[in-house]
């Protein structure tokens, strides 16, 4: 455009010859030439048309250059080529057919079959000869106007993040509002039927409201088949969902992520923003903390595409059009029943679960929730665990096994229940009951019928370490403990102080008036 401009004022203004315009402007003088031609006629053809609506001669002579390369012919795109692209696309078809759709061939997979063979050809170049042999256009959208309230969109993601030092895999929920652009999202171990719920309750009970249609794409957790090629039948888990909420529910066209392009984009959004500066967290529950802090500041970023309101602003207009949620969240677990193995464990998703030692042998009911593990016998609940994120690990809780244990104290040490201990009752075996195993079980069993808290036990711990380091027994604990004024413990100044309030506390146990007298005078 550039070079034209300065032809036409070279020639028309200053009067240059065509050979002087050549040399200045760098270009040949046929190039020269025609475009000084092409200037004459549009200009003459635009003064003949000047009384008429017709402007296309106006134009004409201040348009851009253009080449016409449509008679150009393809140099490298040969027979051989189309033949061997050809043959990628019958294989691809009877993937298709054979319901291996995601195991066809891509552009860029036939690109380097074809490079493979001995051909120099471009990704572009075969872009274009695939299009055309597929007869593919380009899809055109229909903008959608959406009321307030009425539409939500849900879907899955995949994030992964640390969490006590271990990078895992987790399922991302997500809903977003179609009118709003309103996020919530949450992290989840798996994309089951419990997760699928739950996600649902917990996002309607942090609004306050239901919506009245949720879109979803072909998941498994909605969809449990298809009836015929556009009809699906949804699962029990979604109908239960419908039912409880009172909302209506929406499938997507086979690959057509677009018919929910809220979502779909939001996903990858969410994730960027939440994990891409903070990826490592203690629990899965400081995960999720953090991922909904990220959404309610994203909600509180201003859109463009709504005049600069806030997510956060537009949905406080349309909670006003939400359908009202029940009182009582849904409740999504499911119940089975289990067998109690020789180690008084049972089993879910390859992880071991303890239970009190008297049901080994026996079967008992769990309800099993997306992060926790209910155990039932009879009705009554007799225990329950942290779902564990891992696999075929052990959560074994010492209480379990104290009548066992009473019996075999030597099985203590190396028993996976006090690996499984917190980190201070495994500090306290160590250093004190090591060499008399019996004693700490006697100690948690004290615990836990008296219902007392290990920090309790330590803080009492921590006190007869001032006095007798060496000789902390279970029934100094204990009858400290059982006092119900405080026990004040004076710095000494010697070995000798703590060598005889360590023989006056022994004695004073043996003659309980005396035991509390010295109590109260301070001594220990």
């Amino acid at each position: 455009m550039q070079s034209k401009q300065e032809i036409i004022i070279g020639y028309f203004r200053d009067g240059y010859s065509i050979s002087k315009i050549s040399g200045e402007v760098g270009v040949c003088r046929y190039t020269v030439r025609k475009y000084v031609r092409a200037y004459k006629n549009a200009k003459a053809k635009s003064e003949e048309h000047c009384l008429t609506d017709d402007k296309s001669f106006r134009q004409d002579i201040i348009e851009k250059p253009t080449y016409d390369s449509s008679g150009r012919k393809k140099r490298k795109l040969t027979e051989e080529i189309i033949l061997a692209v050809k043959e990628c696309l019958e294989e691809n078809r009877k993937k298709r057919s054979r319901g291996q759709h995601k195991q066809i061939l891509k552009k860029n997979d036939i690109l380097e079959h074809v490079q493979g063979l001995g051909f120099d050809i471009g990704y572009t170049s075969i872009c274009e000869l695939i299009n055309k042999l597929e007869h593919k256009h380009a899809e055109s959208y229909i903008r959608q106007h959406y009321q307030p309230g009425n539409v939500c969109e849900f879907d899955w993601g995949i994030a992964k993040v640390f969490i006590g030092g271990k990078l895992r895999s987790f399922h991302q929920a997500l809903f977003t509002s179609a009118y709003s652009n309103y996020r919530y999202s949450i992290l989840f171990c798996k994309e089951d039927t419990q997760s699928f719920q739950e996600a649902h309750a917990r996002f309607f009970e942090y609004i306050g409201g239901t919506y009245r249609t949720l879109v979803y794409d072909n998941m498994k957790v909605a969809v449990r088949n298809f009836v015929g090629k556009l009809e699906k039948e949804a699962t029990t888990g979604l109908l239960q969902l419908s039912m409880y909420y009172n909302f209506a529910y929406r499938f997507c066209n086979v690959r057509a992520g677009n018919e929910k392009g809220h979502v779909e984009k939001s996903v990858g959004y969410v994730r960027q923003k939440a994990f891409s500066k903070k990826d490592s967290f203690d629990s899965l529950e400081e995960a999720n903390a953090y991922l909904l802090s990220v959404c309610e500041r994203l909600n509180n970023k201003p859109q463009t595409a709504n005049k600069n309101r806030t997510a956060d602003e537009l949905f406080k207009q349309e909670k006003e059009y939400l359908l009202p949620a029940p009182v009582v969240p849904f409740e999504s677990s499911k119940m089975v029943e289990l067998r109690v193995d020789k180690y008084s464990t049972v089993t879910v998703d390859r992880c071991h679960y303890s239970v009190p030692e008297e049901y080994t042998g026996k079967f008992i009911n769990a309800r099993i929730y997306s992060g926790e593990i209910v155990c039932y016998s009879d009705d009554k609940q007799i225990c329950s665990h942290k779902k564990s994120l891992g696999l075929d690990e052990w959560i074994i809780d010492i209480n379990h096994y104290l009548k066992t244990l009473k019996r075999k104290p030597g099985a203590v040490e190396n028993s996976v229940a006090l690996l499984r201990m917190r980190q201070e009752y495994k500090e306290l075996f160590q250093k004190h009951f090591s060499e008399n195993p019996k004693d700490f079980i006697n100690l948690l069993a004290y615990r836990k019928e008296q219902n007392i808290s290990l920090d309790q036990v330590l803080v009492v711990v921590q006190k007869l370490e001032q006095v007798c380091p060496k000789d902390i027994s279970a029934d100094k604990i204990i009858a400290i403990v059982q006092r119900k004024d405080e026990v004040v413990f004076p710095e000494s100044n010697s070995r000798d102080e703590d060598r005889a309030r360590c023989q006056l506390f022994e004695l004073s146990r043996l003659i309980p008036e005396q035991h509390k007298l010295t109590a109260e005078r301070g001594v220990l």
